[in-house]
């Protein structure tokens, strides 16, 4: 597993990183979330030793991430490879550098290129790429050596909604492959959807973090109800320990008390009429970002 212990830097008076410690198992797809200028691609570049520690340290598998960082993949937020190379030859050479034969190292690139759909442009140069494309060819880059460990900053930014869906799935094979898989997104519903855990900072400091269904399901019960016939939820509005946080066309979103039991709201809902839905509801991750980064 990957473990960050206490990890603190400054920057002048800026606090990047205040004492931030988080695991990630192995295995698993692991959204790495926080507002601009939390401290996440501080963060990443710590694991991949390219941004320095004032304290704390970085582990992977138990012994120091500095003796494992050759099996680590990384893929920054902003572009990294050279736009007027040809793609394939690029791939291979970064492949190379991680100590593939050029055999293996031409072949791996090729296949990356296949998986992610761009092999028809591997001899072109970067630069001739549409952005997605890009960023389908730095995908390839950080995948290309067969890592244990993928660290990836916006891995979805340019990609059309059939790429985000080949992305995702790459991804998953990646996780039941075994490698920790570990990214940051602002897409805070594909992140719900793809991810298995997520840790979430702000300015610097994990506010939250947990399996996405623990985050889901944690604090008051929460109920969607609809009534038959009642728009506007004034049954629930007279409960006590009961309150409205949404309505979506007649079917209520109820946050209950600590003390509010859902059968006596399930009761008050058949008095009011037929009941259509009845159901305990799930925050969504959106709604525990906001929470976790206002307190």
């Amino acid at each position: 597993m990957l473990e960050l212990d206490g990890l603190t830097r400054r920057f002048g008076a800026v606090v990047a990183l205040d004492d931030l410690s988080f695991t990630v198992p192995e295995g698993q797809v692991f959204g790495f979330l926080g507002p601009n200028g939390a401290g996440k691609t501080t963060a990443m570049r710590a694991v991949l030793g390219i941004s320095a520690l004032d304290a704390g340290e970085i582990r992977w598998k138990g012994g120091p991430a500095a003796e494992s960082r050759a099996r680590f993949g990384y893929m920054p937020e902003e572009r990294g490879l050279y736009p007027t190379m040809i793609v394939i030859e690029q791939l291979q050479y970064l492949a190379e550098l991680r100590g593939m034969t050029a055999v293996d190292a031409r072949a791996q690139s090729m296949a990356w290129l296949e998986r992610l759909g761009v092999a028809d442009r591997a001899a072109d140069k970067l630069e001739a790429l549409s952005l997605g494309n890009q960023q389908r060819v730095q995908l390839a880059a950080a995948f290309v050596h067969g890592p244990e460990l993928l660290v990836l900053d916006e891995p979805f930014s340019g990609l059309d909604p059939v790429a985000i869906d080949s992305v995702s799935q790459v991804l998953h094979d990646q996780a039941d492959a075994g490698t920790s898989v570990v990214f940051s997104s602002h897409q805070l519903d594909l992140v719900e959807h793809i991810c298995n855990s997520v840790a979430i900072i702000n300015r610097g400091r994990l506010v939250a973090s947990g399996t996405v269904d623990e985050l889901a399901t944690e604090g008051p019960a929460r109920l969607q109800v609809e009534v038959e016939g009642d728009g506007d939820g004034a049954w629930a509005k007279k409960l006590r320990g009961v309150e409205v946080v949404a309505n979506g066309n007649g079917r209520l979103r109820l946050l209950l008390g600590p003390r509010t039991d859902a059968q006596r709201v399930l009761r008050a809902a058949e008095k009011a009429g037929a009941v259509r839905h009845f159901s305990y509801d799930r925050r969504r991750l959106s709604e525990v970002f906001r929470e976790a980064v206002s307190r």
